[in-house]
């Protein structure tokens, strides 16, 4: 049986819209498109337009950003008329199955390239949906690489109003939003109420890019972010959960929760319900509740950055009772001001008979003491809903309480395994370093003994952070990542501070914990004064000037740094383990006790997605927390999801490296033979192979174990193959030519696993800042780092520039903090140069050289013609050709080594 084709996926497709009621209409390039639009625009607006004032609207249409469009799209234009203003819409966001749909293919764009795309669907004639397909048994991952290629290629003009792109290799189906930057890690599987993957390009056709259904997607359940200036389109259980609760509040009475996975993005959610019920004229309020002073900014900050200025945050009671009784129909507050409000202000009897909805962030925390109760016999035409990732059930029930029975009907479940599958977070890696660890060479005595003093013994303390600063670097990739150390109470944080201040390591530490201003002095100091030494500290290490009397911003600054990655290890008791979301943590090295929804909202800190080298979340436990992980996980999962949420063992991934090393021995038993590989298709097979040997080294890398004694490969030899595999990689970087289509086209390499040091500039700069010219060790530290980008592809061709920056400028320089400044200008000044040195060596214009340079620097393309008219002298025309390879080849030479 022969594989369906690319041409066969796409009528099948074509055929099922236009038997779901799509008109099919023939565009073949933008003229048609703009063509096609003009008419749509009249059709949908019931209108006659002229030549003249279609073009005002085409030109109000193509100017601005993405961004910019998409805001258009939901907007009016004023068009104006010798009597009158007529607003033409674009876009039906209410009614929207009145829109008009077509749908076309092969529409040919020009811009840098000439590309035709597969499908596309119009809305009122605006490209809205575009979708690429890929034969049967293609990567999924090319067709979202062909998408990346056309935006830098190709998209332009009306095409920029694209808000959703699928991809589908007719097995396989996801959707993404069209933004600046693309990642296929943000890229979705669409779902059926119970979490199943519609695949299928014939199901997710029937079911997402069913008229009515696309058309809401977009009106309804895309999110324009304002903050970055990006579109976001909500996952299936985004959708379902936001649909289910919208049902409940204006069809019923009833209150409910939604059980969505810490990670999986409940504060879109909880937002886009916010919103489309702030526009429903029956309601009066939407109050957004959070459960603690450190949740207010962050959660304020996200709903702002969904809608600027949609928010207005309460700073103290009075400001949240003058919103209350105010126009402002979308609150955020905490729990602890709004029950003081209700209990204490009496002019909000005036307020308590509207129609209020309550939505409660993480309602597994503080939804179960007297404020909750004080909040909900307040009002008397109320309903709440509750979001949370690790709700309350009998097992670890609060005085028999449980997110049920405060809540009453679970409304959506996305739980942990499903999030996991989906890759929407990250599995965990769970280390316990102890005596019953095999192969620690650590002997940290903490199986099994709950005894305070030994648990708390300055010995096992002090091993324990000789075992971080010795492992911080490796389970971090080098600081690309940073972590948390939650410890059991703030006598046990104040011990690991000192101890951390008292050893010679270059990390960066913080301090933050709650503290009670009259609680009992244990020891010699108030934990007051301990916060006040810790901030004192902070304050020299940042040039920042905080102290305990402005805890909420210093608070607010060590979430910052923290995601800014500025802070190495930030010590903490309980704050920052529940409800603190950043992407650059990936670490969490654990010295207390944690059970059930506390430890799982702790390990999820580090489970954020970002991209290929963070594979997992680390968890470094020092204590036996195996069963009560195990507890945690089949509780929130389910009983056969331990395995599938925690990572394998290191044992485990060193068994699956040597059982995919052997189809590389196979394939190719030694380096050399690389090179002998009969055609593309062999060397697809070994680009293939050597990404999943990739893979799982990046896995293993973490472990502290971690050896090339285990595997059946030396560390040299397997460098080398990495070598082969990369000067595969930039050879097929290069391209083909038009005429030839490459099979490497189709094989998703995987290059960023390799870069696991992430060497670049700014990892350079950092060396260079520590360098001491007056050190007996400063030609050793110089020869590191010149040895450090000789091991770099990208830096190889900058040492002569650094090596000359270290010599010349590093000596004259006072202030180190200042030497990114001194790198800039020394960086420009060398390119004038070396622009300058190019231009009288080879007789060329300086101006048009000037130009060839940004316009490389701007697209990665060199026109001969215009190379040709930098020539300042007459040649040959066998002359002239050989100049002009030369010239391209010194241009790329010199933006490469300038380029930074």
């Amino acid at each position: 049986m022969t594989t369906q084709s690319e041409a066969a996926l796409e009528k099948c497709l074509l055929d099922k819209l236009t038997d779901n009621e799509y008109e099919r209409v023939k565009i073949s390039d933008e003229q048609g498109l703009k063509d096609n639009l003009k008419t749509q625009i009249e059709k949908f607006n019931k209108i006659e337009l002229s030549a003249d004032e279609f073009n005002h609207i085409l030109l109000h249409l193509e100017n601005g950003t993405i961004f910019d469009k998409a805001k258009k799209l939901r907007d009016k234009y004023a068009l104006q008329r010798e009597d009158e203003v007529i607003y033409i819409d674009f876009f039906n966001t209410n009614d929207w199955c009145k829109n008009i749909f077509q749908v076309t293919n092969q529409v040919t764009m020009k811009k840098t390239y000439e590309n035709r795309y597969d499908v596309t669907i119009l809305i009122n004639g605006l490209p809205l949906v575009q979708i690429e397909l890929k034969k049967r048994g293609a990567e999924l991952k090319v067709a979202f690489n062909q998408i990346e290629r056309y935006r830098h290629h190709s998209y332009r003009g009306l095409f920029q109003y694209i808000q959703i792109f699928v991809i589908s290799n007719g097995v396989n189906t996801k959707y993404f939003a069209n933004n600046k930057d693309l990642s296929f890690k943000y890229t979705f599987f669409w779902k059926d109420k119970d979490n199943r993957n519609v695949s299928s390009l014939d199901e997710f056709a029937e079911t997402f890019l069913e008229k009515c259904n696309l058309s809401k997607m977009i009106a309804r359940y895309t999110v324009l972010n304002e903050t970055t200036k990006s579109i976001m389109v909500l996952r299936a259980y985004q959708y379902y959960a936001v649909e289910a609760i919208l049902d409940k509040a204006l069809n019923t009475k009833q209150n409910g929760y939604v059980w969505h996975t810490t990670g999986s993005g409940k504060t879109l959610t909880s937002f886009k319900v916010s919103q489309i019920l702030a526009e429903e004229s029956n309601i009066d309020k939407i109050i957004f509740v959070v459960d603690r002073k450190d949740l207010d900014y962050q959660t304020f900050k996200e709903f702002n950055s969904f809608s600027q200025g949609s928010v207005d945050a309460t700073d103290n009671t009075k400001t949240l009772v003058k919103q209350l009784l105010g126009t402002d129909k979308l609150i955020i507050t905490t729990i602890q001001k709004l029950s003081r409000a209700v209990a204490r202000h009496k002019a909000l009897e005036r307020v308590k008979n509207q129609k209020i909805i309550l939505m409660f962030d993480e309602c597994h925390r503080s939804q179960f003491g007297k404020m909750h109760d004080v909040i909900t016999s307040f009002f008397t035409n109320l309903q709440y809903f509750g979001f949370t990732g690790t709700p309350i059930f009998a097992i670890n029930s609060v005085d028999g309480l449980t997110t049920k029975s405060l809540f009453q009907d679970r409304l959506h479940s996305y739980v942990i395994k499903d999030a996991i599958r989906d890759e929407n977070v990250l599995g965990f890696s769970v280390e316990y370093v102890g005596r019953y660890r095999n192969k620690a060479t650590l002997d940290i005595e903490v199986e099994d003994i709950d005894r305070k003093e030994l648990m708390e013994s300055e010995d096992r303390l002090e091993k324990i952070v000789d075992y971080i600063i010795g492992n911080h670097d490796r389970k971090t990739y080098n600081r690309e990542f940073n972590a948390i150390f939650a410890v059991s109470s703030i006598e046990v944080l104040t011990k690991y501070y000192e101890i951390f201040q008292s050893k010679v390591h270059d990390l960066n530490i913080a301090a933050i914990f709650s503290f009670d201003s009259n609680e009992e002095i244990k020891g010699d100091e108030h934990s007051l004064d301990k916060l006040e030494r810790y901030i004192y500290d902070y304050n020299e290490m940042f040039g920042t000037n905080y102290s305990t009397d402005t805890f909420n911003e210093y608070y607010v600054d060590v979430s910052k740094r923290s995601k800014d990655k500025q802070i190495d290890i930030l010590l903490v008791v309980n704050m920052f383990l529940t409800g603190f979301d950043s992407k650059l943590l990936n670490t969490l090295y654990v010295d207390k006790n944690l059970q059930y929804h506390g430890l799982l909202q702790a390990y999820s800190r580090t489970n954020r997605v970002l991209n290929e080298k963070k594979k997992q979340g680390n968890i470094i436990c020092f204590r036996n927390l195996k069963k009560a992980t195990d507890e945690s996980i089949r509780l929130y999962s389910d009983e056969s999801a331990s395995e599938f949420v925690l990572m394998k063992s290191y044992e485990d991934y060193a068994e699956d490296f040597n059982k995919v090393l052997k189809f590389l021995m196979e394939l190719s038993p030694r380096v050399g033979d690389v090179d002998s590989l009969p055609s593309e298709k062999e060397i697809g097979e070994f680009v293939k192979i050597f990404r999943e040997l990739l893979r799982i080294h990046t896995r293993m890398s973490v472990f502290t174990e971690f050896t090339f004694d285990d595997l059946h490969i030396s560390e040299q030899t397997f460098n080398d193959y990495l070598s082969k595999y990369l000067d595969i990689y930039e050879i097929h970087k290069q391209g083909t030519s038009p005429e030839k289509v490459s099979v490497l086209d189709d094989v998703d390499f995987e290059v960023e696993l390799v870069r696991r040091d992430n060497i670049n500039v700014s990892y350079i700069l950092n060396l260079i800042k520590e360098l001491d010219i007056d050190s007996p060790s400063f030609e050793k530290d110089k020869k590191f780092i010149l040895d450090t980008m000789e091991r770099s592809h990208e830096l190889r061709s900058k040492i002569d520039l650094i090596e000359q920056f270290i010599e010349h400028t590093i000596p004259q320089i006072q202030d180190k903090d200042k030497i990114e400044c001194h790198f800039e200008n020394y960086i420009d000044k060398e390119k004038k140069k070396a622009v300058n040195s190019l231009v009288g060596e080879e007789k060329l214009d300086l101006d048009i050289t000037r130009a060839i340079i940004a316009e490389y620097e701007f697209s990665g393309k060199i026109r001969n013609d215009i190379v040709k008219k930098s020539f300042t002298e007459r040649l040959g025309l066998k002359e002239k050709r050989s100049k002009l390879q030369r010239i391209k080849d010194l241009i790329v030479e010199l933006v490469d080594k300038f380029s930074w």
